[in-house]
């Protein structure tokens, strides 16, 4: 059977029947699902050198439609100044403005603007003195990273020519018929004159580079990368130094470990990086590692700390500053490189993002946490003021967050758990369980998005439970490594282990208990309810039903190699052990199954396979398909009934 999905076309399969979605009057969850679109998300933050001025990237959502527009706003820090937009456009029409980097000097800021073509960004720079943008670009293709060379003569960025897509892993996958063709479109790094607009493409063209960092006497880059395909091959990639002048690259390190943020020394001797297990390209996390620019073997420089560093800037002082996960929260730390000694500057159960000035004496940051939605901060590390209000109407719909811990198999394992709204003591209460993406990920204390359903469900009147197992970051590189070769099992313990944490301390009732997550999240929601019967309801996003037929469809095979220790060719029984296919038969849980019809990451054929098996042994089900989209689902209309259909399962079953 083949399923045909129109762009718009969401298709809901209930047994063999075709669901619609009925006109209903507006509920309570449907007026907290229509608050959270008034979300504006904050990114981008960047403080200029001089600590005078910072600039941010803000959406906007239009309540009515969904639709979101990315803007770049500045305010001088010194003045007390009034937040102003920066845009490209004309002023009458709305363009997605993002990914923002100052001038050395602090008088310039450049950003990416689709003003000129919708849906093709181009390099534009703004003068800080006459309020003026100029263009500098004129490309066809996808663009990101820009940032300046110390001289400020300069700027580099990351360009695809011609990409038939928006890079990345969690986009949608291009749709293929006919001959198949193995065309590999390389981002390469390109420079552009910034007096002349001379634009010219520096790495070699069958490379694909991820990450970079200008060298501090701007001749050289370092860079992350590896023979394309990118979303693929990013868990090969290598630590290259490229020649500025005449693009020649220079392997320094190769390692079977996943690298990502590489920056230099400020004497241009040495490299600084992360390194670790990682599952997924952008999540980050490891220890702290340096390597000789000239090559050689890498130094660790934070063995055995139970946490898990996520960005890191080499200071002007020699010092390494960082941000990490730390036991389910933030923590902003320094590092001396020579005595390897670690100094905490500051702790907090948050998300956060981060900027900061080259001494150190002033920074910018983004803070959100369940109970506060995101707003931008600014001044010294720890002690800064708050800048922004463009959320200050937004307030919980849900309870109040707790950190949980407890003791399994001798891992001291960590959790939260989010109350319901409007919890009363005397009550009962069903839970859902949200497994995290990954593995290696981590669950903190953070603002709900327009499409997390998992926090929404407290807003419902249910305890969510958000276990950090084994594999998760936050508590060390050897517990991010504890699921290797053991998929849904050590971690399944952990997670049921946390369970009886929550009963023993939360008023659940045991027979009303559910489980839920995207992605690794999903796997281990079909892989959970063939090993116990706990569960009563499951809510299955972007799963993995079989990993040995995973293998071949996923577009980002690489990932599996250091998880798995072979490919499923060499070794299929260690593919076959963690398969909740394997265990079909003994599911009698209903599930509610979701993927993006073009997810390259966790393939529809995983989510109908498992479909099929519910389908065949009369488990109740249903099976919902996000038309053209990928792991990531974009679409406001769909991220609503995501929220709203899960909700509406988990109710039906444990209420």
């Amino acid at each position: 059977m083949q399923l045909t999905l129109a762009s718009t076309l969401l298709l809901s399969i209930s047994g063999c029947a075709l669901a619609a979605n009925a006109a209903a009057p507006k509920s309570s969850v449907d007026e907290v699902v229509d608050a959270l679109f008034h979300l504006r998300q904050l990114s981008h933050v960047a403080i200029s050198p001089d600590g005078t001025r910072m600039g941010w990237v803000q959406s906007h959502e239009d309540p009515a439609t969904g639709a979101s527009t990315l803007s770049i706003y500045t305010q001088n820090l010194r003045q007390n100044g009034v937040a102003t937009r920066v845009t490209a456009g004309n002023g009458t029409t709305e363009s997605q403005e993002r990914e923002i980097a100052w001038s050395p000097d602090g008088k310039h800021l450049a950003f990416l603007s689709d003003a000129q073509k919708t849906g093709q960004l181009q390099l534009y720079v703004f003068d800080v003195a006459t309020r003026r943008t100029s263009k500098l670009t004129n490309l066809a293709g996808a663009l990101q990273g820009p940032s300046w060379s110390p001289d400020g003569k300069t700027l580099a960025l990351l360009f695809t020519e011609n990409a038939p897509r928006t890079p990345g892993p969690l986009e949608p996958v291009a749709a293929e018929t006919g001959v198949i063709s193995q065309q590999i479109y390389n981002q390469r790094l390109t420079t552009i004159d910034f007096a002349s607009g001379k634009v010219r493409q520096v790495s070699q063209a069958d490379l694909y580079v991820h990450e970079y960092d200008w060298a501090p006497d701007g001749k050289t880059f370092v860079a992350t990368a590896a023979p394309g395909p990118g979303d693929d091959n990013w868990y090969l990639a290598q630590i290259y130094t490229i020649a500025v002048e005449s693009g020649k690259a220079t392997s320094i390190l190769k390692t079977p470990m996943q690298i990502a943020s590489p920056v230099w020394s400020p004497d241009g001797k040495r490299v600084a990086f992360i390194g670790g297990l990682m599952s997924d390209e952008g999540s980050t996390g490891g220890d702290i590692f340096t390597v000789s620019a000239s090559g050689g073997e890498p130094r660790d420089l934070t063995p055995a700390r139970k946490a898990s560093p996520k960005w890191l800037r080499w200071l002007p002082s020699g010092q390494i500053l960082f941000t990490e996960n730390a036991d389910g929260a933030v923590g902003v730390a320094m590092l001396d490189p020579s005595g390897m000694e670690v100094k905490t500057l500051w702790t907090e159960d948050s998300a956060l993002t981060m900027s900061v000035t080259p001494d150190t004496k002033n920074s910018a940051v983004i803070r959100n946490s369940v109970g506060h939605p995101p707003e931008i901060w600014a001044g010294p590390i720890g002690a800064w003021q708050q800048m922004t209000r463009v959320n200050s109407e937004l307030h919980p719909y849900w309870g109040e967050s707790k950190s949980l811990h407890w003791m399994n198999e001798g891992l001291r394992v960590q959790g939260r758990l989010l109350y319901p709204r409007g919890y009363d003591p005397a009550g009962r209460y069903p839970l859902v369980v949200a497994v995290h993406g990954g593995p290696a990920g981590v669950m903190l204390s953070h603002w709900p998005d327009t499409w997390d359903y998992e926090t929404m469900l407290a807003s419902a009147g249910y305890f969510v439970f958000f276990p950090n197992p084994r594999g998760s970051y936050g508590q060390g590189e050897a517990f991010t490594r504890a699921n290797v070769r053991d998929f849904g099992y050590g971690d399944l313990r952990d997670i049921l282990a946390g369970v009886n944490e929550v009963l023993r301390t939360a008023p659940v009732d045991p027979n009303r208990i559910g489980i839920t997550g995207w992605s690794y999240g999903g796997f281990m929601s079909m892989w959970a309810v063939t090993q116990t019967q706990m569960f009563r309801a499951a809510v299955a996003g972007a799963g993995i039903s079989n990993w040995q037929s995973y293998y071949g469809e996923n577009a980002i095979d690489q990932w599996m190699i250091p998880y798995f220790g072979a490919s499923v060719y060499d070794d299929p029984a260690i593919y076959a052990r963690s398969s909740p296919i394997t265990y079909i038969k003994n599911v009698k849980t209903p599930t509610l199954i979701l993927v993006g019809e073009r997810d390259g990451e966790c393939p529809l054929p995983q989510s109908y396979e498992y479909w099929h098996a519910l389908k065949t042994l009369g488990v109740e089900n249903q099976f919902v398909v996000y038309g053209n989209e990928g792991h990531r689902i974009s679409k406001p209309e769909n991220r609503r009934d995501i929220v709203r259909r899960a909700i509406a399962w988990f109710d039906g079953h444990l209420k």
